[in-house]
């Protein structure tokens, strides 16, 4: 039994791997921003086997402090700014919360284990847009450090970190995580907005669907696998670095036509429209991971197809909607 260190536990992934963790019997706490609000149901239904504390990557002193004080033995590192069109209205705090943050972190860390402290495995989820110039061509671990956007820009400096700190001795892995979804996806990343929007249609509640670039294409997984992946690369006898998707291509053409599918309607294409406005100053037309590495040295698979997937959302907002 571990002890576990999750930030931004009231994520997508951090609810995943909270509860992951509490079932296989671990202590978890969970860190949150003062001004998250309430904890979504997920989370409370985990009683006091999840505790809350409030910090804040913007001001990393706040969690070095825990650090000190819950002494972990695993630290996952899920919290930031999590949107890549939104970092370009901000590209220097987004570099202050996903960069210069995780290197404050990693050294607090290394210093507390060369004091004689007991060592932590620490677990970065990092990210596919770290590798985004290198398209169409798969991403594997070897792949050039290539980011084309901020938010790139500022993981590639998290991933970076995470290297050099385990070439001096930290527990240190960093996960490049490639697009997933579920459910529990906020409404402002498209994936989500495609579901919900295709759920009002198909209930009479909408008419429309507006997007931007169709054509973009990626490696979309369901998160919960990649928040099983956390927990391997944790429980690990070495740390590394491993690319974690799906190894499959699919555009957003194909997200959406999908997402209609599941609702029973074929002619979806009057049905949406593409608005230059929405389209990314600068993006990959593909990014695709490749995931045999981390199939190959801890097992890890993924659970469920594209298809399966999206249907998944759209039947979890058809639920909501009713």
């Amino acid at each position: 039994m571990a002890t576990a260190l999750v930030t931004g536990v009231t994520g997508q992934d951090g609810g995943y791997l909270a509860e992951q963790l509490v079932a296989a019997g671990h202590v978890v706490h969970g860190v949150r921003s003062a001004d998250d609000g309430h904890a979504p149901p997920h989370l409370t239904a985990l009683g006091d086997r999840l505790q809350f504390h409030a910090a804040d990557l913007a001001h990393p002193e706040t969690l070095t402090r825990l650090i000190d004080e819950l002494q972990p033995d695993w630290m996952f590192n899920l919290a930031g700014a999590s949107s890549v069109a939104a970092s370009w209205s901000d590209p220097v705090q987004v570099l202050d919360v996903n960069g210069r943050a995780v290197v404050a972190l990693l050294e607090h860390l290394f210093r507390r284990q060369e004091g004689g402290a007991p060592p932590v495995r620490f677990v970065q989820a990092s990210s596919g847009e770290v590798f985004a110039g290198t398209a169409p061509t798969p991403v594997t671990e070897f792949s050039a450090v290539s980011p084309v956007n901020p938010y790139g820009v500022a993981k590639a400096v998290a991933h970076l970190s995470v290297g050099m700190y385990r070439s001096r001795g930290l527990h240190a892995t960093s996960l490049v995580l490639f697009n997933h979804e579920s459910p529990r996806r906020p409404e402002r990343f498209v994936t989500r907005k495609i579901t919900r929007t295709v759920a009002a249609i198909a209930g009479g509640r909408a008419d429309s669907l507006t997007l931007g670039n169709l054509d973009v294409a990626r490696d979309w997984g369901w998160a919960p696998d990649y928040a099983a992946a956390m927990v391997l690369a944790a429980a690990a006898d070495e740390p590394d670095d491993y690319v974690v998707a799906t190894g499959t291509v699919h555009t957003l053409r194909d997200l959406v036509a999908a997402a209609f599918a599941e609702v029973g309607i074929t002619d979806w294409e009057p049905l949406v429209s593409s608005d230059p406005g929405l389209i990314r100053p600068a993006d990959a037309e593909v990014l695709v991971g490749d995931p045999s590495k981390i199939r190959r040295a801890l097992g890890w698979s993924s659970s469920l197809s594209f298809e399966q997937m999206v249907a998944a959302m759209v039947r979890a907002d058809l639920e909501e909607s009713s």
